[in-house]
């Protein structure tokens, strides 16, 4: 697989989202592990996970912990693959998702997050949604205190502005490394984001990357999908999935992308990881620029 870097390290150019693996709908726990490890097999090394990652009440940390295991039981070197969580987000186990962005809560959560993964430090740890109920450098700032302590060694920023991102730069300086927005070939609006993303040296995370071609974990079975769009079309004189071809043009918006698709079979993430190896010429990202249009 090619690579990309966060914060100097290298990963794969394509991570795997492991909600899906956690919430509503999800695989058995079999399937959900060999999900994991088919993703490792492919060559990716980046894992996304949160403490929110659950369907009932009373899970906390299900995907997190489910997560570990694959990895604790993959039978191979894992030492490189990096595993970014977060925090700030809560499930109470009615559908519903909640915020909670206190430097309290953030503290906390953090240390429950790494001992879930069995961890002395998070590689990489991600503000999940800024809490309007809390101002923002309050928030940013528990993040420098988890860097200062040691308790995460990078820190990320989710579904933020990018005056959010200026100002979690100027607080955390090096040690914000990454920014994960929603953002495919349906949802462009971070567009302004990616670019200043860029522009500081952050790798950019797009989360859902495969809105309008693959209907995502949030929308559930009946979420629409896409079809017969230029994506599928340039996909079909490929001989490759449409899927692969949304990722490998998102992987050609910038070099600090890195998506990170969803999956609860192990065929999917293997598919997905393929994107890492397409390349695209001109005449094809021309068809796909205004394709699917947010």
């Amino acid at each position: 697989m090619h690579h990309r870097t966060i914060a100097g390290t290298t990963v794969g150019a394509v991570g795997l989202g492991a909600m899906p693996l956690s919430i509503e709908h999800r695989p058995d726990e079999r399937r959900a592990i060999a999900t994991v490890h088919a993703a490792v097999d492919a060559g990716v090394t980046l894992i996304d996970t949160a403490d929110s990652y659950h369907w009932h009440a009373g899970e906390v940390g299900h995907n997190e912990l489910l997560v570990a295991r694959a990895l604790a039981g993959y039978g191979g070197d894992t030492s490189g693959v990096l595993v970014a969580t977060k925090g700030g987000r809560g499930r109470p186990g009615d559908g519903r998702w909640t915020v909670t962005g206190t430097p309290e809560h953030l503290r906390r959560a953090a240390e429950d997050s790494a001992k879930r993964l069995g961890v002395d430090a998070i590689g990489l740890y991600q503000l999940h949604k800024p809490d309007p109920a809390v101002p923002w450098a309050e928030s940013v700032g528990a993040l420098r205190e988890l860097l200062d302590a040691g308790t995460i060694r990078a820190a990320g920023i989710s579904n933020v502005t990018t005056a959010q991102i200026r100002q979690a730069h100027a607080i955390l300086g090096a040690g914000l490394v990454s920014v994960q927005n929603q953002y495919s070939p349906a949802v462009r609006d971070s567009e302004p984001q990616l670019r200043l993303s860029t522009e500081l040296g952050l790798a950019f995370l797009p989360w859902s990357p495969l809105g309008g071609i693959s209907r995502s974990s949030l929308d559930g079975p009946s979420g629409p999908a896409s079809v017969g769009t230029a994506f599928h079309r340039v996909a079909a004189e490929r001989g490759v999935s449409p899927q692969q071809i949304a990722l490998a043009w998102l992987l050609a918006r910038s070099p600090a992308v890195i998506p990170v698709p969803g999956a609860s079979r192990p065929a999917s993430i293997a598919d997905s990881a393929r994107a890492a190896e397409l390349s695209l010429n001109e005449a094809e990202l021309m068809r796909l620029e205004h394709a699917l249009p947010s």
